[in-house]
């Protein structure tokens, strides 16, 4: 695979426009189009997805920031502003989905639409933002792991390394289209989330193990810890809804 070379895209005015904003911009208007095409499949209109997406959408990002500075604080306590400049990076994944999630739901209780089948809905499409968003770290030259000889490894640093961004995004796209196959067929409210979840999971845990820039919690990884405990949950909480859903339709049935 071909190594990063200049991660500012064009300049306009004299401002600098990274790929890195490029990739995520372009994911966000996607997604939002998908969304829009998808809403009826989860009774909601579109300006349900409206209100959806200027909230989320917003509060995801102060999450994933706040929450990659918290945990990289030793860069940012001498110059706390500096924690403002996402341009070049630092975005947390987990941080953006705690916050993001939790604006929805009030979102949701404000606008009187059903959480599960706006988090149903929006599920397919984080995994696209993911997998196209995954692109602005290799121009950035970050979100990598370590040394490799694989063919496919990008030279950082001059060093041959794994490109993990490479692996999540490929795993993100299958999701994605994986999530809107099951949704179209989906036995219970807040499945395809729950799927998303788990399958979001399992990928995460296993490339960050591999990835040299990890946050930290302790001597642990917090992506891995953060992984495992999310999908336990969600794996508990599917298995419940599923089995209700089951024995609704038996009485149905009777």
């Amino acid at each position: 695979m071909p190594s990063p070379t200049n991660p500012v895209a064009f300049t306009i005015l004299g401002l600098d426009i990274r790929w890195y904003a490029v990739f995520i911009t372009s994911s966000i208007i996607i997604s939002t189009l998908i969304m829009y095409k998808r809403a009826y499949k989860h009774n909601l209109s579109s300006d349900n997805v409206l209100t959806l997406v200027l909230t989320g959408l917003p509060f995801g990002i102060i999450g994933a920031r706040l929450y990659y500075v918290i945990f990289n604080w030793k860069l940012y306590s001498e110059n706390p502003l500096s924690a403002f400049n996402t341009r070049s990076g630092g975005l947390a994944v987990h941080g953006g989905l705690i916050l993001g999630i939790l604006s929805v739901f009030i979102a949701c209780k404000i606008i009187k639409i059903k959480f599960s089948d706006a988090i149903d809905l929006a599920a397919p499409v984080i995994a696209l933002s993911q997998a196209i968003g995954r692109f602005g770290n290799y121009f950035n030259s970050e979100a990598h792991g370590g040394p490799t000889n694989l063919p496919w490894g990008i030279i950082v640093n001059g060093e041959k390394v794994h490109p993990t961004f490479l692996y999540e995004s490929i795993w993100c796209f299958i999701l994605f289209f994986v999530l809107i196959y099951l949704d179209n067929r989906r036995n219970f409210s807040g499945q395809t989330f729950l799927l998303y979840a788990m399958g979001y999971s399992v990928e995460r845990f296993f490339v960050e193990y591999l990835r040299t820039d990890s946050l930290m919690i302790g001597p642990f990884k917090q992506a891995m810890v953060f992984s495992m405990v999310v999908f336990i949950t969600c794996m508990i909480i599917y298995i419940i809804l599923k089995k209700s859903s089951k024995n609704r339709m038996t009485r149905g049935l009777l």
